[in-house]
């Protein structure tokens, strides 16, 4: 049987891939601190729902352990196949405020988990949760053009941001910097310790079970505040754009790159083009799927804040023969459906 640990795997994506491995007939290990409300400096019910929920698959093993903790998850890794580190503080906002956890736990947690994979003797594959935020505010150096209801890319980006985009001379916030850390550490262990490694700069990432907030989730936390009557926050105008895809669709391309002959290869993935959407237009739309509507105010950008965010997936789709299946409408239909049914939660 194939061996899997999964960082953060109590969490959106991770506990998403869990279940994506087990029902494959894996040997899934989840390892999480299920400290999310701390990293957030919120209060978030349920905050082991996904934990609880794992617990129906018997070939899923739940580890509450810390990716700082390195004798401890070099414990867990023995024998593992692949990793999938997922483990993240995942909020721009609070990096701001307080950049020593992010720091902690996004640089120095991923540098355990790379580390602890080279010293592991079944030589795994490694899966990092990288981001958008890498590229900071050159996307926005790009140049934008301002329409009635959205911002674009100018013609030399219209397909979106590619993995040449420089990543450097540019402002990042310490969310950006942390994560770019943690980037560029998985790169290098390729090319230095000949591991396997796969680094997803993921766009917005969306579906089922995810807890979203207002700094962190912000597709689920706009569902969760239309359908219980929560007034919504906008940072900016709501013109800006953003490349959405459902979950189910992103671990998808990790099982494709785990199955493939890649060595190590960085990608940009999300919706791209045909599933961007402006900020304003997921509001209308959640509003026309559930006849509910919530107060919007709007209020200053945030640091670096992307104007238009939009993945060229041109290179994922190639290389790993992958394309996003679920679009925008039947997205938001399932997520909708799931908040519905799991007000309790919420």
């Amino acid at each position: 049987m194939n061996r899997i640990l999964i960082t953060g795997g109590a969490g959106f994506v991770g506990s998403h891939a869990a279940e994506y491995f087990a029902k494959k007939n894996w040997d899934v290990i989840v390892y999480d601190n299920l400290s999310r409300d701390k990293l957030l400096k919120k209060s978030i019910k349920s905050i082991d729902y996904n934990w609880n929920y794992l617990k129906q698959y018997s070939n899923v093993s739940l580890i509450k352990g810390d990716i700082l903790d390195y004798s401890e998850l070099l414990k867990a890794m023995n024998g593992v196949d692949v990793v999938i580190h997922a483990a993240a503080q995942t909020a721009v906002t609070v990096s701001v405020e307080d950049p020593v956890p992010d720091f902690r736990t996004n640089a120095i947690g991923t540098f355990n988990v790379l580390d602890a994979a080279k010293n592991t003797k079944s030589n795994p594959t490694v899966i990092y949760c990288s981001t958008n935020k890498v590229y900071g505010e050159n996307v926005n150096l790009t140049g934008t053009i301002e329409t009635d209801s959205r911002y674009e890319f100018k013609d030399n980006f219209k397909e979106g941001i590619p993995e040449t985009l420089s990543i450097d001379l540019c402002e990042h916030t310490p969310y950006g910097c942390s994560k770019l850390t943690g980037d560029l550490y998985a790169q290098d262990f390729a090319h230095l310790y000949g591991m396997k490694t796969g680094v997803f700069r993921m766009s917005c990432i969306y579906g089922t079970r995810q807890l979203g907030v207002e700094d962190q989730g912000w597709i689920a936390w706009f569902v969760i505040a239309t359908i219980t009557g929560k007034p919504i926050r906008i940072d900016g105008d709501g013109k800006q754009v953003r490349d959405v895809l459902y979950v189910e669709d992103l671990i998808d391309a990790f099982d494709r790159f785990i199955n493939s002959n890649e060595k190590h290869c960085v990608l940009n993935i999300g919706g791209g083009k045909n599933n961007s959407i402006p900020i304003l237009n997921v509001i209308k739309l959640l509003q026309d799927f559930t006849g509910k509507k919530s107060e919007i105010s709007f209020h200053d950008w945030r640091p670096s804040d992307q104007k238009v965010y939009i993945s060229d997936i041109t290179k994922v789709k190639n290389i790993l023969n992958w394309t996003p299946k679920t679009n925008i409408e039947s997205g938001l239909e399932k997520l909708i459906k799931w908040v519905q049914n799991n007000l309790e939660l919420l």
